[in-house]
């Protein structure tokens, strides 16, 4: 089931309290606050798609240090307070110190 957001129309037309829903595709829109009654608009916002580059992908290439090394990049890692140790890739010094 999806998680719709919506938001309480408020009489001066400002901002009001924005909150989610779990509810079915089939089920139609609120029109009022579940807990306080208050009247609802549903809000527009954009879907997760999982797909080839979600975050989660994206970031676990990321920890990959062959993988990083084979595009390319240099990776580097603290090893202590003020120095990284570079862990993948060619380019740059072995060890980075603040001293």
């Amino acid at each position: 089931m999806p998680i719709y957001c919506y938001e309480t129309i408020t009489d001066d037309g400002s901002p009001g309290e924005v909150f989610e829903v779990l509810q079915p595709m089939s089920a139609p829109p609120l029109t009022q606050h579940p807990e306080t009654g208050a009247p609802v608009r549903r809000l527009i916002s954009a879907p997760y798609l999982a797909g080839e580059y979600n975050d989660r992908v994206v970031n676990n290439e990321l920890k990959d240090n062959a993988r990083l090394e084979h595009l390319g990049f240099t990776k580097y890692e603290r090893r202590g307070k003020g120095i990284m140790e570079r862990t993948a890739g060619h380019g740059g010094p072995k060890i980075i110190s603040g001293d």
